[in-house]
């Protein structure tokens, strides 16, 4: 008995320990897993499925070790057909092989797409099919999108064109998640597909066409292109902030072989896929094809115009159009009104100023032909602020009022420029100030100074970013990509050079004007010269040429204030002018006074001859 009594006493020990260690595990917990590794069990880290461990083993071998990716393509793990290739992913794979698209069966390309139909097992759960464009944006680049999508646009349209040339009809299409509308077209007509409408004059789109088989016109619109067709295919050249897709995209085309411009224009009016807002403006574009592949252009439409739920654009040509929507700058009331109430009133002083120039004989010199310049730029520069700053459609006759602003500011300035060399000139020499000036003020030098040099600079600028005039919301340069300093460039260089001019002439004045000779009249009053400088100084100032900046919403209190002081500055320019050149001159006051006494005399002389040939009546 004695012999037994060991191995039992031994086989007790072993179950003792077996199930110690078993309740030891029922209370373990998963080490952290990492990487693209599960909690299996509640015990240990398994990898997910497409992913193995770093030993290649099946289970880990190390504390912390991650798991791979499995390249199914190269293990031969992957389920494609014959005819298919693999491409791996991270976690998975996929199966692509040349597949016929549905719908143009008359069509002869294929596209290399992932679908079920590349797959061994064709009903995978996890596999959908979806509509072409979805497909191919996956799977592509954005430049092969825009070149399959050029390329789709086009033989989509001739496909339906070519199915319903002999019964005109509505469909629509799943692949490519699309509704048309074809009709036959011998005189106005209207179309209509996915709310979207399309009235076009046939009698002008088929006038080369005899053969009434071809008189077919389509409306076709894309209900997800949009989606995937976004903004960032849009050609923003024109420095549009903010910008969204509000429409479908919309198709429209007709049957002539003979593609030609309409010589009347297509309307297509567009639902809105966002509601509408205050703030937004609509802008009409289209799909332009190019090398790159495509993308969205503003050049082949025209706003006409918008409400809440549709915008309507007008074309003469047909293509695939959409609509974009932006927010504009919130505008400051307080701000216009006193732009608009003190460029009117600055008109009216420069004009005074211009005619007082021109007739007052006493003050004629070469001063007075700088100031007379000066008031004409600045009165047509406000006058076409005032009427076209805000005239953004068409967008040809918007960039040439920037161009023309662009022009005449800048000659502005030069001629600035040229009054603060001859106040300069006439200070140094006072004593011989008007054989100087007019010695160094040849009229045949300054004129192409004033206005050829501006001429210039434009005509330069106009050749390297002419897409630079105009902005969607204001008719000036492009603030974007450094053209505004086609303007601030020569602006800063006036300056700084009026800066040097005005120093000199404060210091001269300091020292000389004391010494000046009782006989040199026209410019002895201290004073008067002393505030011309300061007044010459404060014009040609940065304050009114900043303000063009502030066409961008006003945002902090800073920018606010700033805003208002410079706009009052700028706008108040023509007046400063007319009083310190016409008001402050003595010989023009007495010249005032000299017309005033003879409209006077001429009104009193009118009313005494009314009186007598009255009273030489009732006698």
């Amino acid at each position: 008995m004695g012999r037994w009594c060991l191995p039992l006493f031994s086989a007790l020990s072993v179950l003792l320990v077996l199930s110690g260690s078993e309740v030891k595990n029922s209370g373990a917990s998963c080490p952290p897993c990492h990487g693209y590794a599960s909690c299996h069990n509640s015990t240990h880290c398994v990898c997910n499925d497409g992913f193995q461990p770093e030993s290649r083993r099946s289970n880990f071998v190390k504390p912390y070790e991650e798991c791979e990716d499995i390249d199914e393509c190269k293990t031969k793990l992957a389920k494609c057909k014959k005819v298919a290739y693999c491409r791996n992913k991270i976690g998975s794979y996929i199966c692509s092989c040349w597949v016929k698209i549905p719908f143009l069966n008359w069509f002869a390309g294929l596209v290399d797409i992932e679908s079920p139909e590349c797959y061994e097992n064709e009903g995978k759960e996890t596999r959908t099919q979806e509509n072409i464009w979805g497909v191919v944006s996956k799977n592509g680049s954005k430049k092969d999108f825009a070149r399959f999508t050029t390329q789709m646009l086009q033989h989509v349209e001739m496909s339906i064109l070519n199915e319903s040339s002999a019964f005109p009809t509505k469909g629509e299409n799943l692949t490519f998640d699309i509704v048309y509308e074809t009709r036959r077209c011998d005189d106005k007509t209207l179309l209509e597909a996915g709310n979207n409408t399309m009235a076009i004059d046939c009698a002008g789109a088929f006038k080369e066409t005899k053969r009434r088989d071809e008189r077919v016109v389509a409306l076709i619109t894309y209900r997800s292109l949009g989606n995937f067709l976004n903004v960032s295919f849009f050609n923003n050249r024109r420095g549009i902030q903010g910008i969204k897709l509000n429409s479908h995209v919309v198709g429209g085309t007709i049957g002539s072989r003979v593609k030609v411009g309409l010589s009347e224009p297509v309307f297509l009016t567009f639902q809105h896929t966002q509601p509408g807002d205050p703030r937004v403006k609509h802008f009409c574009v289209y799909w332009e094809g190019s090398e790159e592949g495509g993308s969205w252009s503003m050049e082949g439409c025209s706003f006409v115009r918008s409400n809440d739920s549709y915008t309507t654009c007008k074309c003469f040509h047909l293509s695939s159009f959409a609509v974009l929507m932006a927010l504009t700058p919130k505008e400051d009331r307080v701000l216009t009104v006193i732009t608009y109430v003190g460029l009117s009133l600055s008109l009216l002083c420069l004009l005074l100023a211009a005619l007082t120039f021109l007739l007052c004989r006493p003050i004629q010199n070469t001063g007075t032909t700088l100031h007379l310049q000066l008031s004409l730029c600045l009165f047509l520069a406000h006058f076409l602020f005032l009427t076209g700053i805000n005239r953004t459609e068409p967008k040809v006759l918007c960039s040439i009022i920037a161009g023309v602003l662009h022009y005449l500011y800048l000659a502005a300035f030069i001629w600035m420029l040229l009054e603060g060399l001859h106040l300069f000139l006439t200070v140094r020499n006072l004593k011989v100030a008007n054989y100087t000036s007019t010695s160094r003020f040849k009229k045949r030098l300054i004129y192409p100074l004033g206005y050829g040099t501006p001429a210039v600079i434009v005509a330069v600028s106009a050749i390297i970013g002419h897409r630079n005039y105009g902005t969607y919301t204001h008719c000036w340069l492009n603030l974007d990509k450094g053209f505004i300093w086609s303007f601030m460039g020569p602006v800063v260089v006036v300056i700084l050079i009026n800066l040097g001019f005005y120093f000199q002439i404060l210091w001269i004045l300091r020292g000389k004007i004391s010494s000046l000779n009782k006989e040199v009249s026209t410019i002895q009053d201290t004073r008067v010269m002393t505030f011309k400088a300061i007044s010459q100084l404060f014009v040609l100032g940065c304050s009114w040429s900043i303000g063009f900046f502030m066409v961008e919403e006003v945002g902090k209190t800073v920018g606010s204030v700033t805003a208002y002081l410079f706009t009052i500055i700028n706008v108040l320019q023509g007046v400063l002018l007319f009083v310190v050149h016409c008001l402050l001159n003595r010989q023009v006051r007495m010249q005032y006074k000299k017309w005033f006494r003879g409209m006077r005399t001429g009104v009193e002389t009118e009313s005494t001859e009314m009186s007598r040939s009255t009273t030489h009546t009732k006698m």
